[in-house]
């Protein structure tokens, strides 16, 4: 800390000690713990640093508080998120190091969206299902008075009784009820948005002793009526009667008991900021609530759960309208690991991953977790297979998580996720050290990039992205999972039937009877180590019960580049849409074959490893290399690749084999390991009631792995018929190496 800091912040701090202390987030306990500490927390101190030369530099400029006009790619819409962004962290620093600049500073903005904001009605832009004031949507018009609140609270006793007054009458009192009982539509749902509402109305009212706004944002605008429309603009519904509402409604059944967030990681990790930042509020404020105990400490669990929906990188699973590259880095979870860790029993290995963020927040859980890493007691993080339960009692779906070596294997059979959920059940995803092998789309949106449809949601996220053949998971008939109606789909989830953890085999199982009348699918997925092979290997197995004639696509998207295969595909010279509807048109179909023998296999290379597929085949199935990009003028959408492994048959069994191997030295030019170890993939057994496949090694040793479909009991007897053998295990599963009689 530098010599003329120290003095200032001497200085300063007689002062703060004559006006009082904050106590929405920074209260006077944690603010003395944060100016004894600083000069001994070093990651503490850089982050005070970084943030000081960000705002001294804002406040040379002139102040700038527009007109609102655009979309959220626009300016005036980044200029705003900008100054609740600088506002909070100004207020911040006023109270940290005394220097009245920073108070004078969030005043005088203040008083500038004093003036502007009477002059304003709704955003002049019509597209969202609830306009705001300086921005297009409210969700942003919450986002601006969560963060504007911390600086008011920092500067509220400073402040001269008289602008206190004005401030609280003519800007946040009317914004807070414009927010709630003036745009219900938005306030009074189990969604996102209106967590951020929530947020925002308490916490501004707990800033001016405001028990009716408290009070409104725990438990609702009750005195409001919907009358807008009946859903917002990604489809999902917006309820008049019966709607659950409030802060504490929204921490009941957002969550899981496990944590999970029904809109998936991409949002959770949106939401998480104003759960966190308000619980915490309420936690210094209203101590009787024992909101950080609520739900047997929901909130911090739902940390843990977003941490472990996460690949190599610390990047999210891009499951449901999803960002790819939203990381463990982003301002949310910067916050919220560290509160994590302070508020959560300081476990160490959470510092690991706050070490790889590289900043704290300026708060006493940001001064705690520095403390702890300068103490030396950060533990690596353990990324375990884990499966987190969906819905708010746990019983409505599940996502599974299955990691082994540097491999990580998703497989999602939860609830769909309102209006951000995909058509997807019992899709999945795979990764290595490396990123994405076989991936999800994720979102048709370049976020806050103008030049794409001003940075929201593009038309192709609905005709793409969120439909069944844009995922890794079986389409019917050509149309999409519950006929891609989201109220079908929110009304029932995924059924999990199995789930083992553990070492040399680890399992994913569940089922889906809903997506499909007459269909019911069950995917189970093994991951499996064999010690002839460096690297485990994955066991796919999708049986489906439905009517003979029966048309199925099952789509994978492999990323990377396609290097071989034993089948002989056809070229074509010219490209058409593969359909008109259910996402086939923005598919074109570059080749195709006619399946031969028993078994198909392609490899392709990504990065700096070779991917093998071995699947089983029969006789009429079709084999389509695709094309994302079609019917796409504007050119949105990426032009990924594609495989489409095309059947028409009734009860049927999809049976693949995925295998990592050698790599790619790009600097000696040397690749290892480019061929498959697999000499044979087949199916020995498919029934209603089991499924059994054999691989074998180029070596000759061949390894079975047998499923019970409808059996779920550890205790139970099973035995098959298998060439001529007698196979019988108790329990769910075998696997088992065989005498290669």
């Amino acid at each position: 800390m530098t010599l003329r800091f120290i003095v200032v912040f001497l200085c300063g701090i007689s002062a703060l000690l004559v006006s009082g202390q904050p106590s929405l987030i920074l209260t006077e306990k944690g603010l003395n713990e944060i100016r004894n500490q600083l000069g001994k927390a070093p990651l503490f101190d850089a982050s005070l640093e970084k943030v000081r030369a960000q705002i001294d530099a804002e406040i040379a400029r002139p102040i700038d508080v527009p007109v609102p006009v655009d979309l959220a790619g626009g300016y005036t819409h980044q200029q705003h998120k900008a100054n609740f962004f600088n506002l909070q962290k100004a207020g911040v620093l006023f109270q940290i190091t005394g220097e009245e600049k920073y108070a004078q500073y969030v005043r005088d903005v203040l008083m500038a969206y004093k003036e502007l904001y009477p002059q304003l009605d709704r955003h002049p832009a019509e597209r969202s299902y609830a306009r705001g004031k300086f921005f297009w949507q409210c969700l942003n018009d919450a986002n601006w008075l969560v963060y504007v609140s911390q600086a008011y609270d920092c500067i509220y006793d400073w402040l001269p009784a008289k602008e206190r007054k004005a401030l609280n009458k003519e800007l946040f009192r009317p914004y807070a009820d414009f927010l709630s009982v003036e745009t219900p539509q938005f306030f009074n749902r189990i969604h996102n948005h209106s967590t951020w509402g929530n947020a925002a109305v308490g916490m501004i009212g707990l800033v001016m002793d405001d028990e009716e706004l408290v009070q409104r944002a725990l438990y609702g605008a009750r005195e409001a009526s919907v009358t807008g429309p009946a859903q917002d603009n990604d489809g999902g519904q917006i309820l008049d009667k019966d709607q659950k509402m409030g802060f504490l409604a929204q921490v009941d059944e957002a969550f899981s008991p496990d944590g999970y967030y029904t809109e998936g990681p991409y949002y959770q990790r949106y939401a998480m900021y104003p759960f966190l930042i308000f619980a915490q509020a309420l936690a210094n404020n209203k101590p009787e609530l024992g909101i950080l105990n609520y739900r047997n400490g929901l909130l911090i669990k739902a940390v843990y759960a977003l941490v472990n929906q996460t690949n190599a990188q610390g990047e999210f699973f891009p499951i449901n309208d999803a960002q790819k590259g939203m990381s463990l880095l982003s301002r949310e979870l910067v916050f919220g690991v560290s509160m994590a860790y302070h508020y959560g029993g300081n476990d160490p290995e959470l510092l690991s991953i706050i070490e790889k963020q590289g900043r704290v927040p300026l708060n006493d859980a940001g001064m705690a977790a520095a403390k702890g890493i300068t103490e030396g007691k950060t533990q690596p993080y353990t990324f375990k297979s884990i499966e987190l339960t969906d819905g708010a009692a746990g019983d409505e779906g599940a996502i599974g998580i299955i990691r082994a070596d540097n491999l990580t294997l998703l497989m999602k059979y939860a609830k769909h996720g309102m209006g951000h959920g995909h058509f997807d059940r019992l899709g999945f995803l795979l990764y290595d050290a490396h990123g994405e092998v076989i991936q999800d789309y994720g979102a048709a949106r370049w976020v806050n990039i103008e030049h794409k449809d001003g940075g929201g949601y593009l038309k192709e996220n609905h005709s793409w992205a969120k439909q069944t053949l844009a995922h890794n998971t079986l389409v019917v008939d050509k149309d999409s999972h519950f006929d891609g109606k989201v109220k079908a789909a929110d009304q029932v989830a995924g059924t999990p039937y199995y789930f083992l953890p553990g070492d040399d085999v680890q399992i994913v199982s569940a089922k889906e009877t809903n997506a499909y009348k007459d269909v019911a699918m069950h995917r189970t997925m093994a991951v499996v180590r064999v010690p002839e092979l460096e690297n485990p290997l994955v066991i796919d197995l999708f049986a489906v019960q439905a009517p003979e004639g029966t048309r199925y696509d099952l789509p994978l998207y492999y990323l990377g580049e396609f290097m071989s295969s034993n089948q002989d595909f056809e070229t074509n010279d010219t490209l058409t849409p593969m359909g008109a509807h259910d996402g086939y048109q923005h598919l074109w179909q570059e080749a195709q074959a006619i399946a031969k023998g028993k078994v198909f296999r392609f490899t392709w290379f990504n990065k700096r490893n070779f991917f093998t597929m071995h699947s089983a085949v029969r006789e009429g199935d079709e084999l389509l290399l695709t094309r994302i990009g079609a019917y796409d003028p504007n050119f949105n959408l990426r032009r990924d690749p594609g495989l489409i492994h095309r059947r028409t048959s009734g009860n049927t069994l999809f049976a693949s084999l995925y295998e990592l191997h050698g790599s790619y030295d790009y600097t000696t030019e040397r690749p290892l390991n480019l061929f498959t170890a697999i000499a044979d993939f087949r199916v020995l057994h498919e029934s209603a009631d089991y499924v059994a496949v054999q691989f074998e090694l180029k070596n000759g040793n061949r390894y079975v792995f047998a499923f019970s479909l409808t059996d779920d009991d550890e205790s139970s007897r099973h035995q098959l018929q298998i060439e001529n053998k007698n196979l019988e295990w108790t329990g769910i599963y075998n696997f088992y190496k065989t005498d290669n009689e």
